[in-house]
């Protein structure tokens, strides 16, 4: 409900990332594939999740999936290390590993780095023909039969720099993740106890607001997102602002609330 609430449209998702097997975090899909069922989805699903998943999914297809008229792909995510698991023409998701009590993992989708475009003012200069600027919007240099060579770096730029989103469910904090999202524009992290409760925090591998800031500090990201409060916070400004002291581009993922990456134009005066 809350999807079409949003305007999401459940005949457009074709994928879709779980982190790991606790009930806060599966649930909903039972519902979902049963609403793509009574509204005639006819297309595949590809649904990303850790191996124990397999089981889950297969009990819900035995009991309830007779009528479905599109299958449901379990695409396992695995490893110990950063793994690319999906590509499409102008994306790359990423799973890595996170650090909570069962297998759980984060994701990483990236923009993959666009076509160079060709400065105007060097089609005229250097007459290029049509191959030629193919070419070279690939990031290849020319030589010419007559010896002359066209640099790619000379005569095209990137028009824009990739963009990128990190979500780390549940975890406790740990070293290797802000290599794993280093850079990253956009960041989802945990953020289930103020600094107070650390101990509760470490005990039940979950963060601190705190944790959550110091590794968007560490990993440079642009801005950071905090969510998955624990419910004892009626008022969560403790969280944000704990978040801030560390980490200043710190916001609250609330409920329908959109956040835009902006693309980073190169400013060509040329």
């Amino acid at each position: 409900m809350q999807l079409r609430r949003y305007g999401f449209s459940f005949m457009k998702i074709r994928d879709i990332f779980i982190s790991h097997i606790h009930g806060d975090h599966i649930f909903g899909i039972y519902g979902l594939l049963s609403t793509m069922s009574m509204i005639g989805r006819t297309a595949d699903l590809f649904i990303y999740a850790p191996e124990s998943f397999g089981d889950i999914l297969k009990t819900f297809i035995r009991d309830f999936g007779e009528m479905f008229l599109f299958k449901v792909n379990h695409i396992k995510v695995l490893g110990d290390s950063p793994t690319l698991i999906m590509e499409t023409k102008g994306t790359e998701v990423y799973s890595f590993p996170l650090n909570h009590r069962v297998s759980c993992y984060g994701y990483l989708f990236k923009e993959k780095m666009p076509l160079r475009n060709v400065h105007k003012y060097m089609i005229e200069k250097e007459a290029l023909s049509l191959a030629e600027i193919a070419r070279l919007k690939e990031g290849e240099d020319i030589v010419r039969e007559d010896g002359t060579l066209l640099r790619f770096e000379e005569i095209t730029y990137i028009p824009y720099q990739p963009r990128s989103f990190a979500y780390c469910s549940d975890t406790a904090p740990f070293d290797k993740l802000k290599d794993y999202v280093a850079g990253v524009d956009l960041m989802y992290h945990e953020a289930t106890f103020a600094n107070d409760l650390e101990k509760m925090a470490r005990q039940t591998l979950h963060s601190t607001a705190k944790d959550a800031a110091l590794c968007a500090r560490n990993a440079s990201a642009g801005r950071l997102l905090i969510g998955h409060f624990s419910s004892r916070y009626k008022d969560t400004t403790i969280l944000l602002n704990e978040a801030r002291r560390v980490f200043p581009e710190t916001y609250e993922a609330e409920q329908g609330k959109e956040f835009e990456i902006q693309l980073k134009k190169l400013n060509i005066n040329k």
